[in-house]
């Protein structure tokens, strides 16, 4: 089983947390992309990330003198969104290090798929970019199913905490017998399930805090997820989504 996330906007360096343990998978690719970024003028990159200058400016300069191969921060450290906080990494044990490095896998549109303790530096560049490259339809053009083939060389059943602008970079690319698993945590208005943006955040992370505490293998035993107030609902869910209501 493997777990797939989505990653952070936001991004620091931690050079002293835990070392590096390799380098991305996609590297060539990566490599590409920011041949292709490091091209495009400062009006072009802010509205390719539809943000402020002050955030413009930062990863504008981040481009000028960008090295994909020195001075890395492992990539779970490396992100800082709520998600992660929830995760809280940088107080894992060995055992729930190791256990994130082998099952947990985090989307992104620069470097396509990493492992936790693949060293990254800090980028912006989101999956659903309107990015111009060559033949390729934006990101999920250039990726294609080359991030479900990776995926696919080491498991047959992944479970999904990632967004939906990350989730269908891999699922629209698996074949039949794979299955694929949705997590969803939601609370129940006027009869209908409800998603709020950061609450599902705080409980993907906090969902993989309890898979890495609990060295969780099938996907199954993840219905005993019980934090933040969810609770799994059987008589809601079905063999391709597991839904966590959050209890009032």
């Amino acid at each position: 089983m493997r777990i797939i996330l989505s990653p952070a906007k936001k991004m620091n360096v931690d050079v002293d947390s835990f070392p590096c343990a390799g380098l991305p998978a996609f590297l060539p690719k990566t490599e590409a992309l920011l041949k292709r970024l490091q091209a495009m003028s400062y009006g072009e990159l802010k509205a390719l990330w539809r943000c402020n200058d002050q955030i413009a400016k930062l990863n504008f300069e981040r481009l000028q003198g960008m090295d994909l191969r020195h001075w890395l921060t492992p990539a779970i450290v490396s992100y800082e969104g709520i998600q992660y906080q929830y995760m809280a990494p940088g107080v894992f044990t060995d055992g729930e290090l190791e256990y994130v490095q082998t099952h947990l896998r985090i989307l992104s549109g620069f470097y396509g798929i990493l492992r936790p303790l693949d060293g990254v530096t800090p980028y912006r560049l989101e999956m659903q970019a309107k990015l111009d490259m060559g033949q390729a339809n934006g990101l999920y053009g250039f990726w294609g199913g080359s991030l479900a083939e990776k995926l696919l060389t080491e498991t047959d059943c992944i479970l999904n905490l990632a967004s939906r602008e990350y989730s269908r970079s891999v699922s629209a690319h698996l074949p039949e017998h794979v299955r694929f698993i949705t997590c969803i945590f939601g609370q129940k208005k006027d009869g209908r399930i409800v998603e709020k943006g950061t609450l599902c955040k705080m409980a993907r992370g906090e969902m993989v805090r309890f898979m890495a505490e609990n060295r969780i293998q099938t996907p199954e035993q993840v219905q005993a997820f019980d934090r933040l107030g969810y609770r799994f609902r059987p008589e809601e869910s079905d063999t391709d989504t597991y839904l966590f209501l959050k209890e009032d």
